[in-house]
């Protein structure tokens, strides 16, 4: 099958990309690892110790950078609709995170207010709509925020992917009703062209 115009130029962008190499240099599974390590490098939001849920994380790029963080004495339980290889100190569960039986299974993994850091990289599959793309983006982020607000410690942290445009405002809105402090972080990672930028919501008021 013939490749689009979009795909070629996914392709070129991908195997010219300077994160991609650094990937395969260090030895992580995704170029968006290094979103993470640079807002943990400007914001120290992951310590020792800490129990952190990371939501859409296969390939796991993540789940690395936040097990080596959280050490042995913190917990990372992670989870995606993908499989996902296993990275030690992980515990990974793979469903849809739509799904209601999924959601109780990740529940029963982190009881209410056991958890101080919620990460979430998800995003719905691509259609090049907006009006589309949008709707399906923000229905996850809102499940996210749901399930961060059941499961945070009082003073806990919430990192989650947004895109600008429809709904960002309002979901802003509702981060700063539930958390003391949210500033936005558009990491060097970030495709200069992608309208992803991530929320950084801090102090969780229970």
């Amino acid at each position: 099958m013939a490749r689009t115009k979009s795909s070629k130029r996914w392709l070129k962008e991908h195997f010219t990309d300077n994160y991609v190499k650094l990937a395969r240099q260090n030895g992580y599974r995704s170029r968006a690892a290094y979103k993470l390590l640079e807002i943990q490098d400007k914001d120290k939001l992951i310590k020792s110790g800490m129990t952190v849920v990371d939501l859409g994380a296969a390939p796991g790029g993540w789940s690395e950078v936040a097990a080596k963080l959280v050490g042995s004495s913190g917990r990372l339980v992670a989870l995606d609709i993908l499989p996902m290889e296993p990275i030690a100190g992980v515990e990974f569960i793979q469903g849809d995170f739509t799904d209601e039986a999924v959601l109780t299974a990740l529940l029963e993994k982190v009881p209410g207010h056991s958890v101080d850091l919620v990460i979430s990289d998800m995003a719905p599959n691509i259609t090049g709509m907006g009006s589309v793309d949008m709707p399906r983006a923000y229905y996850l982020c809102d499940l996210a925020l749901d399930f961060a607000r059941q499961i945070l410690k009082p003073g806990g942290g919430f990192l989650v992917k947004l895109f600008q445009g429809e709904g960002f405002e309002v979901y802003n809105k509702e981060l700063k009703a539930s958390f003391s402090r949210v500033v936005m972080r558009k990491p060097k990672a970030s495709r200069a062209r992608s309208r992803e930028v991530y929320a950084l919501a801090t102090g969780f008021k229970g």
